[in-house]
């Protein structure tokens, strides 16, 4: 174990927390706060790699041919609001509120899950080896985010995937498939008839993708969800465009991959409006994500009274292969919202939780950690 104890690192989480709002990072400009987290690993003599903004470290006791679990959190955000009242790359605590941009999203996990994977950095023993990924490029799904790092790590058997779910366990998550949708027609004058209209024949395209029900519910997602998000057609008002375009966007449960959902979708639209209508995905690689209920590492959540839920909104997960839970100081709703913050006590929390959830996973013994805890 680390000579720190968990409320020393803790208390340098926040400090840490309070420097990574204050740098502004928006996505694929978070050149200054990898530095900050470079500095934390320096500072703790933990060597780690860096690959553009990405920074991960391994476990000091790493050992060939053992599984790898995971620890994986952002420190990206996204722009501000219009409606800030504050300003937000300045860190502020009111009322144990710690306010500033990326406080809650995912500022919080990401400083937690640094102090924990610090704590079980000299852990011997243990029966996974662990890496810690933080992580750029989340907010945009870009290129250089978690994904570029995959390539350069031993195959994941597991993962902890640091989002704010007030501590709570995510275990699925819904992917993500946006579409791109095309419906045809005859071009022509406005003034002279015209039984095939692209912007009429996109009325009853849109009208199916309201009301289509695809077969498997999930029992933790429930069932899968389209929405017509767009539609754009016509530049000039006295000429009937070739086709009109709708943007789609697709939540995806578990029951499904991103390429079988396309192929349904496909197969249906094809049956139903043949050529008139054709349908191409800006991504297949945001699929959804889960860990097994009855998995080990949710059960000890469970038995620190934590529950499990399904979440609706998109991570990191949607790049990794292996089981994966998603875990977190913090709010969901608050996540891009004016004023965001997060509670001191949450990530106070955060901490002691994740600690304790790895430690039983880990079967770290109980004497370690109540030496840890009164240190």
């Amino acid at each position: 174990m680390t000579g720190k104890t968990i409320q020393t690192l803790t208390q340098e989480a926040i400090a840490l927390l309070k420097q990574l709002i204050a740098t502004q990072s928006f996505s694929s400009e978070e050149e200054g706060t990898a530095l900050l987290i470079k500095a934390w690993f320096n500072n703790n003599n933990i060597p780690f790699k860096r690959e553009n903004n990405n920074i991960w470290a391994f476990n000091k006791n790493f050992e060939a041919g053992k599984p790898l679990l995971l620890l994986n959190s952002h420190h990206d955000t996204v722009k501000p609001n219009q409606g800030y009242t504050r300003n937000p790359l300045e860190p502020t605590v009111e009322d144990g509120k710690l306010f500033g941009l990326g406080s809650n999203d995912a500022g919080g996990c990401l400083v937690s899950l640094i102090a924990t994977f610090t704590y079980l950095y000299e852990a011997e023993n243990l029966p996974y080896n662990l890496v810690i990924v933080a992580s750029a490029e989340e907010e945009s799904s870009g290129p250089k985010g978690l994904n570029s790092v995959l390539k350069h790590l031993p195959q994941l058997e597991l993962a902890i995937v640091g989002e704010p779910t007030e501590m709570q366990l995510a275990i699925a998550e819904k992917g993500l498939l946006v579409l791109d949708v095309v419906v045809n027609g005859t071009p022509g004058h406005a003034a002279h008839p015209n039984d095939n209209v692209s912007i009429y024949n996109a009325i009853p395209v849109t009208e199916w993708f309201r009301d289509y029900r695809f077969e498997k519910v999930s029992e933790v997602l429930g069932p899968m969800k389209m929405t017509v998000t767009g539609i754009s057609a016509g530049k000039q008002h006295n000429v009937i465009p070739a086709e009109c375009n709708l943007v789609v966007d697709v939540r995806v449960n578990d029951c499904y991959t991103n390429i079988e959902v396309l192929e349904i979708i496909r197969a249906e639209l094809a049956a139903k409006f043949g050529d008139k209508v054709t349908a191409n995905p800006r991504s297949l690689h945001l699929n959804s994500s889960h860990i097994d209920k009855d998995h080990a590492l949710v059960q000890a959540g469970v038995a620190l009274g934590r529950t499990t839920y399904g979440s609706p909104t998109l991570s990191d997960q949607s790049v990794l292969s292996c089981q994966s839970l998603k875990l977190g100081p913090g709010y969901s709703p608050r996540s891009h919202s004016a004023d965001e913050f997060i509670y001191v006590h949450e990530i106070e929390e955060g901490v002691a939780l994740y600690i304790k959830i790895l430690s039983g996973f880990l079967n770290i013994t109980v004497a370690e950690n109540a030496a840890a805890e009164t240190e």
